[in-house]
């Protein structure tokens, strides 16, 4: 399994390029930005972009979509519930991220469904609170967790659709019912360490400590 962590875009988004060396297949987590640093870390290790996956419809996740889709092919999935952000970001938003309106998705998913790049495969576990259709993608060993979970902190819950309660709820039954030793890759570079573990996480992550 190949996996590289790229810092992109205005926010420290973290986008994850993951995929199968042996058969070459791949996916691209939140593209935020700097498209084309992506595809070349991509055709440097002969993997093909087969699908755009985002952890939820926000701006400063999606503002890459577009271009990838256009020189790649690659599907774009995200949650059924944050379907409708993709081709709604306001103007002034797209401006001030200097960013094109994403495409619309090609494949909804849902909570349980898994999703295949060659022998890799990701389980969908939505995790809402951040935003209504938000998830996180696990493959034994590593979790993706967009801005629901990041290193010793959790996404906002004040932007429309957000929920404390709700992403508590999902972190602590979801999430922290991974093995401890899993790899949290979370969605931004906002902690000490650019990533972190479930097992850190639970004892050290202030918001859901005990939890």
């Amino acid at each position: 399994m190949f996996v590289k962590q790229m810092q992109v875009g205005h926010m420290a988004v973290f986008a994850y390029l993951v995929g199968d060396k042996i058969t070459g297949d791949a996916l691209i987590i939140d593209p935020a930005d700097n498209v084309e640093e992506i595809i070349d870390i991509a055709n440097q290790n002969k993997l093909r972009i087969n699908y755009i996956v985002n952890t939820h419809g926000h701006v400063d996740h999606i503002g890459g979509n577009t271009q990838i889709k256009k020189m790649t092919g690659a599907k774009i999935i995200i949650h059924e519930d944050d379907a409708i952000m993709l081709t709604a970001t306001p103007a002034a938003m797209l401006r001030m991220f200097g960013v094109a309106q994403s495409s619309p998705a090609d494949i909804l998913v849902k909570d349980g469904q898994s999703l295949s790049v060659g022998n890799v495969e990701l389980k969908v576990i939505h995790t809402p609170g951040h935003s209504p259709g938000g998830i996180c993608l696990y493959t034994p060993g590593y979790v993706f967790t967009g801005d629901t979970l990041f290193v010793e902190a959790v996404g906002r819950t004040d932007l429309p659709g957000g929920s404390w309660d709700v992403m508590y709820n999902a972190i602590k039954t979801k999430l922290f019912m991974l093995p401890d030793e899993t790899k949290v890759m979370p969605g931004h570079n906002y902690g000490r360490m650019p990533t972190s573990t479930i097992g850190h996480e639970k004892k050290y992550n202030p918001f859901v400590k005990g939890a």
